[in-house]
């Protein structure tokens, strides 16, 4: 059980959630586990097998107090939503900031000035557990790049350039990345990105890893009731979740790239975990699967102190406290969005 930014998150499988007088308590195996005063709380996400008594339902939806069930995994499933919800209002300023040519390029500069704050991090990380002066060298330069691209976003006018430079720092990111693999190196060579389908065991991987991240900052979106196909720096496009994408851009680095980095680096992953398929795609089997995503629930129950709250956050919370600090922006309660940064 967390409480971020008055929300409580309950991811403990089998608990109960039930209300007393004016107190939700929290029961596992029958017993209370914790208890908070219920007018402390603007939300709830309930992950997996967590029941909730009817007597609370009734109170949140009469309070309007939101509800939100996500799958054990943190796909979202469904909201209860009470009739006078704010989500009606919060989904017309979604739209307002998209309308507005200067606030849509002011929210799509800070939302790629955290993923290349975070790539540079990621690469520097990566540059002092270097296997070579060569690669430390590699790494660092790939770093300056991306300092020179964020202390360049400011001075860009229009989206287009925005989007841009973020590609740009992808590409000399992406042309290092190969740098960060220290081990396994004969059997996972990166030699750029490629998708639809991956052509080698890294970008497997990584496509793999991403699909899990855009589901779960979609769910982290529909939680807080923003829509995921209405989104900023990536073009609208139909049946695209581009506000997804967008809330991705800043995790992707931290929370894909550095754990595929991980699982390979320790030898976590091998390469028979990986099936070739005619025509040279590449993708991950059965057990390879199963082991990437028993490691990253592992990893999803780890903390990372948040730069903003200055608390330690649970890894898998992090897209619904970014999504939470979103709809604060786009509701004007915070006068900048504030990305995520890996430190």
């Amino acid at each position: 059980m967390t409480e971020l930014l008055n929300t409580l998150y309950v991811q403990t499988q089998g608990s109960y959630l039930r209300l007393e007088h004016d107190t939700l308590k929290l029961d596992i195996e029958g017993k209370t586990a914790a208890q908070i005063p219920l007018h402390h709380l603007g939300g709830l996400v309930v992950f997996g097998n967590v029941l909730l008594s009817p007597f609370l339902l009734h109170r949140c939806a009469e309070d309007g107090r939101s509800v939100v069930w996500l799958s054990q995994n943190g796909r979202f499933k469904a909201r209860l939503s009470a009739p006078t919800s704010g989500n009606v209002l919060l989904r017309r300023a979604q739209h307002a900031t998209l309308d507005c040519p200067e606030r849509t390029l002011q929210l799509a500069r800070r939302m790629v000035a955290g993923k290349l704050q975070n790539a540079r991090t990621v690469l520097l990380r990566a540059a002092r557990e270097a296997s070579s002066p060569e690669s430390e060298g590699t790494l660092r330069g790939a770093a300056a790049l991306h300092a020179q691209a964020i202390l360049g976003l400011p001075r860009l006018r229009y989206l287009d350039e925005v989007r841009g430079a973020e590609g740009d720092a992808a590409g000399a990111y992406f042309a290092a990345f190969n740098a960060m693999i220290r081990t396994q190196k004969a059997d996972f060579t990166f030699t750029g990105r490629s998708r639809r389908p991956p052509r080698d065991r890294v970008n497997a991987l990584l496509s793999f890893l991403y699909g899990m991240l855009r589901n779960e900052c979609a769910s982290a979106l529909e939680g807080v009731g923003l829509d995921p196909q209405v989104g900023f720096l990536h073009a609208l496009r139909p049946g695209r979740p581009t506000l997804a994408l967008d809330l991705m851009e800043e995790l992707r680095a931290p929370l894909a790239d550095r754990f595929a980095l991980t699982l390979i680096n320790l030898g976590q992953i091998k390469p028979q975990d990986f099936t070739s398929r005619p025509g040279g795609a590449v993708e991950l089997n059965e057990t390879g699967r199963k082991t990437v995503i028993t490691a990253y629930q592992k990893r999803k129950q780890e903390t990372l102190t948040h730069p903003l709250l200055k608390k330690p956050v649970p890894v898998g919370l992090i897209p619904h406290v970014q999504a939470r600090l979103l709809a604060r922006h786009l509701r004007g309660d915070l006068l900048e969005y504030p990305p995520f940064f890996y430190r």
